[in-house]
């Protein structure tokens, strides 16, 4: 039915009014039906057709500025906000509709008037300065000034980023690098990002040298990316220089953070107030396209994923997603096309072939892994850092290992371990890949336990602690262990199975049989099987887990 108001509206028209009334509940019911199945442009633009042809009514308003917004439909997000803010029911987020717009029509004098509403709601109101700092940019006034002029922000790390980065904008070379490089607490993909942005920034402002400095010790494919199109000469996406572009990755950034804090439907909302601001800006479209794979809105993921360019150090990433989204609405084969075609329309990098072999093992596909991990190891001991990546070692190992060719695997998860001997992941892969051949048990125990102890309450490493302990008969150490990655996990199948297992050796029958029932409510394939036979005839060396 209509919402409130419009439905009451139209059930009282008249006959004069009857046509318009079946179109408005026609567009309507399209409406709420592309909402059920997840179809979000068909909900917004049906949403938006009642609000022209029906009275005002703040649900559906809302519904129409919220589906545009996730569709990325700038146009019908405006109208829908328009419609809320003549009727004083505009959400606090919805003032940023009105930034976004006068800072694209260098409207300085409306974007002032946007950030003041921005003020006045108070949820955003540590944005301000940053967003009147852009502000006088755009005026050639002094951003610093009016930066300095905000004690209460002063210190907070996006006032530090934006102040280095309003440097560089502004032609402060020197003091904006050294302000880049006194960044610290910095997760690394905000790290990579910042000095990406700096980089392109002084690069468009013929600082190629300093710019080239800058990223000069910086590992990873964004960063190998940058180095190359500097180095040929090439001009690097993503710099910052411009209001639309700053207020863009002050967005980007608050999005970023409250995605992490589980508040996905505004992150999404600001990652697209980002994209709407600034398109060049890749970060607001990866935001946008993680959050919407996340809702299961694949083509509106993928859509966004289209903005982010070739040139850009972010566009393997992209690729990735792109692979990701495709995957997980099951179109492998898609997929896997996708990877040849970007493989083969340049020369194939490190990146290239990891992204290869991580498909052909979603596809099950573990020898044409092997040969993609395989060609990654290849490229990166020729590359610049002359030495293969331990994550890459293990990759290639556990391609190894699906495959069926235990003894190369052994030797592969070895040189990983050479090169990262702390690392828990690795050692908890390389001894449970012995434990499960019932091999060099004394490694294999000395090796999970280390990752155990590096990362005791991790739920999959105190499960392979407590079935090797089982194994090696140590009964009284193994099923308190076991009962511990159990509360941790109380999900997992192997676990559940592990406990029911060592409940069974010890004589603890009825306990045994309720873990394997636990373990079979997700158990898939062999594991199920398995443990439907043990629930039938008990424990038996042909039923044990492996």
């Amino acid at each position: 039915m209509l919402a409130g108001a419009a439905l009451a509206a139209l059930s009282t028209a008249g006959p004069a009014q009857a046509s318009d009334d079946r179109v408005a509940l026609m567009d309507y019911a399209r409406a709420r039906v592309a909402d059920a199945t997840g179809d979000i442009q068909d909900a917004a633009e049906g949403y938006a057709a009642v609000l022209n042809e029906a009275p005002f009514d703040e649900l559906l308003a809302t519904r129409a500025f919220r589906r545009a917004i996730a569709a990325g439909d700038r146009r019908l997000a405006r109208q829908a906000a328009d419609a809320l803010y003549a009727n004083n029911v505009l959400p606090p987020d919805g003032q940023f509709m009105f930034l976004v717009d006068a800072m694209t029509n260098r409207n300085w004098e409306a974007a002032g008037a946007a950030v003041d509403r921005i003020e006045e709601e108070g949820l955003f109101i540590s944005l301000a300065p940053m967003l009147r700092a852009w502000i006088a940019v755009g005026e050639d006034e002094d951003p610093f000034a009016v930066l300095d002029a905000s004690p209460d922000v002063r210190g907070s790390p996006y006032a530090l980023e934006h102040r280095a980065l309003m440097l560089l904008a502004e032609g402060h070379h020197a003091e904006g690098i050294h302000a880049i490089r006194a960044l610290d607490g910095l997760s690394a993909a905000r790290r990579t990002r910042i000095l990406l942005a700096a980089a392109a920034t002084l690069a468009g402002q013929g600082r190629r040298e300093a710019a080239r400095a800058l990223l000069q010790d910086e590992q990873g494919r964004a960063f190998r990316h940058a180095r190359e199109r500097l180095a040929a000469g090439r001009d690097l996406p993503g710099e910052i220089v411009t209001p639309a572009q700053g207020v863009a990755e002050l967005l980007a950034r608050l999005a970023a953070d409250i995605g992490r804090r589980d508040a996905q439907s505004l992150a999404l909302t600001l990652s697209r107030y980002a994209g709407f601001v600034a398109p060049d800006n890749p970060i607001a479209w990866l935001l946008a396209a993680n959050m919407l794979v996340q809702d299961g809105q694949y083509a509106a993921a993928l859509a966004a994923l289209d903005r982010v360019a070739p040139e850009s150090p972010y566009f393997a990433e992209a690729q990735d997603m792109r692979v990701g989204a495709l995957l997980a609405q099951g179109e492998r084969e898609r997929a896997l096309a996708l990877v040849r075609e970007h493989t083969e329309e340049r020369r194939a990098d490190v990146s290239d072939w990891l992204r290869f072999g991580g498909l052909y093992t979603e596809l099950d596909r573990h020898e044409e892994a092997v040969d993609a991990y395989r060609r990654a190891l290849r490229l990166e001991r020729e590359g610049d850092e002359g030495e293969a990546l331990w994550t890459t070692w293990l990759l290639y190992g556990g391609a190894l290992l699906d495959a069926g060719r235990w003894e190369e695997s052994r030797e592969a998860l070895d040189q990983a371990l050479g090169l990262a001997p702390d690392e828990p992941v690795l050692l908890n892969f390389l001894g449970y890949a012995l434990l499960e051949r019932r091999e060099q048990l004394d490694r294999a125990e000395e090796l999970i336990r280390r990752a155990s102890e590096m990362r005791p309450d991790n739920p999959a490493i105190t499960d392979s602690l407590g079935w090797v302990l089982f194994v090696r008969g140590k009964y009284d150490e193994a099923i308190p262990t076991l009962e511990r990655a159990v509360v941790a996990d109380p999900d997992e199948p192997t676990i559940n199975e592990h406990l029911g297992d060592a409940y069974w050796a010890v004589g603890r029958r009825r306990d045994a049989r309720f873990a394997w029932q636990a373990a079979l409510v997700t158990a898939e394939d062999e594991a199920a099987e398995r443990i439907a036979e043990k629930l039938d005839f008990g424990l038996t060396p042909e039923t044990a887990s492996p």
